[in-house]
């Protein structure tokens, strides 16, 4: 007969607790995106020494399900929750990036880093436009932001603040939350004062964070231990904008 140690009172507590955080987040994730089929891959491109991870995209609702085959400019379009997608720096609201961006490519061209890479299919209407997937290559913020120089559209402008998104770390798989000495995050910020150290735990600075993915690229955790979550509601293009402005 196997001999099986009780479970301490703290780690029934601390169960139920990551029952009901994970519960809620999916509550919270449902109540805003529709699963699609085929979305949850396994990534493998990923550098010498990461753990793959998983990823599942999730497409917003839109007002009207009759709606989803809309243009890009159309009214119908305008009314959607905008499609979870990292874009390059400076980029304007969805809206009109979606009907003004050219599918040129010279953003990415432009790029010193490889960090601009077409949006996938099943990103819907976005598909063929400019991302960035910092699993593969993050941002690396470059000084001049050669990629808004390229761009002729002007759907990226030196006008537009040059926030992303925003990174999170998350304690439950952060090596520095276990007893594990780790700043990998904080030394590879390519943005001053974006990631600091408290207690020996890295901690996201939300107002300088630029969500450029250079943290969760570089963590070393078995489970990657940032989450990145874009920036949904993006200025529009200033009238008298340029892109060499």
């Amino acid at each position: 007969m196997t001999d099986q140690r009780p479970i301490s009172r703290r780690a029934m507590l601390r169960a139920g607790f990551l029952r009901d955080l994970l519960g809620s987040a999916a509550d919270r994730a449902a109540a805003l995106f529709d699963p699609v089929p085929h979305d949850h891959v396994t990534r493998t491109d990923v550098p010498p020494g990461h753990h793959p991870t998983s990823l599942v995209m999730r497409y917003p609702k839109t007002t009207a399900d009759v709606d989803a085959g809309a243009p890009a400019s159309s009214p119908a379009s305008r009314h959607r929750r905008p499609i979870p997608v990292l874009r390059p720096p400076g980029a304007v609201d969805e809206a009109t990036f979606l009907a003004a961006c050219t599918r040129c490519d010279a953003c990415m061209v432009a790029c010193p880093h490889d960090a601009i890479v077409h949006a996938p299919a099943r990103l819907r209407e976005a598909v063929g436009t400019p991302m960035i997937d910092p699993d593969r290559q993050p941002c690396r913020m470059c000084d001049d932001f050669p990629c808004i120089e390229a761009c002729e559209p002007d759907v990226l402008s030196h006008l537009v603040p040059k926030a992303m998104g925003t990174a999170r770390i998350t304690p439950q798989t952060c090596l520095a939350h276990h007893g594990t000495t780790c700043t990998v995050c904080v030394e590879q910020c390519p943005v001053d004062g974006a990631i600091e150290v408290v207690d020996g735990k890295p901690r996201v600075v939300e107002s300088s964070c630029t969500g450029c993915g250079v943290c969760r690229h570089v963590c070393p955790s078995p489970e990657n231990a940032v989450l990145l979550m874009p920036v949904f509601s993006r200025p529009s293009r200033p009238p008298a904008s340029h892109h060499h402005a």
